[in-house]
């Protein structure tokens, strides 16, 4: 028998790594009528590792097998008499003629279509006739294997809305039986900014990790991978693609420090800056100066400009604040949200003073059920020399955090209250 532990943390790193692309494949094999069916192929596949790994060991090629399974599960689909008249047109012709069907899902199966076809579901996920937020929600469900209450964080709403979202979606893709393609290059923009966003949140997800999951640099291996990936399209690479890859490199750079031995979370202020990733930071700017090139200035390019900052102080104390205050008042304009408004509000924290880093952050409707938002308070409260008022910031950030690294971070904070 196999390392059990062993073997849930690889069925969850490959969920992490192949779910999406899995799924992928299959709602463009068995088309928009059938994607429940997709969605449960994979998540068999995956509960079949599980337990085949445990008892027989791990293959020789765990990826291999996970695809060699779902193709199969797929065939029995597609072979069942009942269900003829659901397949997908592409593969109508073949139904009856096993070998020619094996051949045509075989065809899929191939590693560059299945990347092909994950941006390609993207891009039918991110359909104009569903509304931005549905096409968002669905998207990072069924392609990018977050939870409902991970999409409903990134979305600070509740984890009912998001599942009547998604269902929402599902029903108006197969009401509509959108194809599973990229659209024409002259529709692009009408899904790109989506795209984008979808990208944009499942690295922020990565990032700042909202639940126990030890793998969260998958999520934004994955969301960097599939921005590369746009960049290799002559019609996307755009200053904006630039400016969100340019992030994603100054932020990713971070991770060597981003945690200690024991798998804590380390705080911007108290991180080795000799760990980061240089070779990374020189992409990040990179790709910012071919962002600049053009025209266009997006958000992405701001909160770029944001992370450069940063990855230029030398330390936490020689960081361009003032500069940070800036480039955050910038950014609202172009995209107000709680969340800018309080990051805007701990740079005023450094650069002038604690009272009115408070003063701006408790201005900020829409955070209450943010830890950070109580964490910021509580840390200028303390800074600030009140350590009553900081430790019911504190308190109140401990009843929000899921995280055991952020929990272990807001008592080490009111533990200090005491050693001050």
């Amino acid at each position: 028998m196999s390392n059990l532990p062993e073997v849930k943390q690889l069925v969850g790193h490959l969920f992490r790594h192949e779910a999406g692309r899995m799924a992928a494949v299959l709602y463009r094999m068995l088309g928009t009528a059938n994607l429940e069916v997709a969605e449960d192929i994979v998540q068999d596949t995956l509960l079949k590792a599980m337990e085949t790994w445990s008892y027989h060991g791990l293959p020789e090629n765990p990826q291999a097998w996970l695809y060699t399974v779902a193709k199969n599960k797929a065939l029995d689909f597609v072979r069942s008499k009942k269900r003829h008249e659901l397949i997908h047109s592409q593969l109508a012709d073949v139904v009856h003629s096993g070998w020619a069907l094996s051949a045509s899902v075989n065809n899929l199966f191939l590693e560059n279509e299945i990347q092909d076809s994950q941006l390609r579901m993207i891009f039918a996920c991110c359909h104009p006739s569903l509304s931005e937020e549905s096409q968002i929600a669905l998207t990072l469900k069924v392609l990018c294997g977050l939870s409902t209450l991970e999409i409903a964080a990134a979305f600070l709403t509740s984890d009912e809305t998001i599942q009547k979202r998604i269902f929402r979606a599902k029903e108006k893709l197969r009401e509509q039986q959108i194809k599973l393609e990229v659209p024409n290059p002259e529709v692009f923009p009408l899904r790109l900014d989506s795209v984008l966003t979808i990208l944009y949140l499942l690295f922020n997800e990565g990032y700042h990790t909202t639940n126990e999951s030890k793998v969260r640099l998958d999520l934004c291996e994955e969301a960097m991978r599939l921005n590369y990936l746009l960049l290799q399209s002559p019609t996307l690479r755009l200053p904006k693609v630039q400016a969100l890859m340019a992030l994603m490199c100054l932020q990713a750079s971070r991770f060597p420090s981003r945690q200690d031995n024991n798998g804590a979370n380390v705080l911007l202020e108290y991180q080795d800056r000799s760990l980061w990733n240089r070779e990374l930071i020189n992409r990040g700017f990179l790709y910012l100066k071919e962002a600049s090139m053009g025209k266009e200035l997006s958000d992405y390019h701001v909160e770029a400009s944001v992370a450069a900052v940063h990855a230029t102080a030398k330390t936490f104390q020689e960081t361009n604040w003032k500069q940070l205050v800036s480039l955050y008042k910038l950014l609202y304009e172009m995209r107000p949200s709680a969340i800018i408004a309080m990051n805007k509000a701990i740079a005023v924290g450094y650069a002038e003073n604690a009272a009115n880093a408070i003063e701006e952050l408790l201005s900020i409707k829409g955070l209450e059920q943010n830890h950070f938002y109580h964490a910021a308070l509580g840390n200028f409260y303390q800074q600030n020399g009140d350590k009553m008022e900081a430790l019911k910031w504190y308190e109140k950030a401990l009843l929000l955090v899921r995280s055991c690294n952020n929990i272990t971070i807001l008592k080490m904070k009111i533990d200090s209250l005491d050693n001050g």
